[in-house]
């Protein structure tokens, strides 16, 4: 019983610095899909591209957010592939809104690499992607 439980707790993803990393994608969930359903139910036609990147970002950080809460060696794969994944949307996007301010009709949630949301949308997947790294090595 003992050596399942360890076996458990050692799968468990969300020990530790995992907690506030669930914390944080849960949060970032509730205002990317909040702030993209609002923006898409409204003013769709205003900025497509950019409310329907609000809305991804917001499937991913669900995704993840679920992924850590799963726990286990596959759900880390799965989760650090989406991290990965994330932080390239965040650099491509972030990078592209500053080059070509015009580019978008309106803001996402990746504009400027996540500044009106206090830069976390890139701070949070090279900490999530460090946390997935330091889990598989625990």
């Amino acid at each position: 019983m003992v050596a399942t439980e360890e076996k458990r707790t050692g799968q468990r993803l969300i020990g530790g610095p995992g907690i506030l990393l669930v914390w944080l994608y849960g949060v970032m969930v509730v205002g990317a899909v909040s702030r993209s359903a609002y923006q898409i139910a409204t003013e769709f036609d205003r900025a497509p591209l950019a409310y329907s990147l609000s809305a991804l970002a917001g499937v991913v950080y669900g995704f993840i957010t679920y992924t850590l809460v799963r726990g286990g060696e596959r759900a880390r794969k799965a989760a650090q592939v989406c991290c990965a994944a994330e932080l390239a949307g965040v650099l491509t996007v972030g990078t592209w809104t500053l080059v070509e301010p015009s580019a978008f009709a309106d803001t996402t949630v990746w504009s400027d690499y996540g500044m009106g949301y206090l830069f976390i949308p890139v701070l949070l997947p090279l900490s999530a992607l460090y946390w997935l790294r330091r889990a598989r090595t625990a």
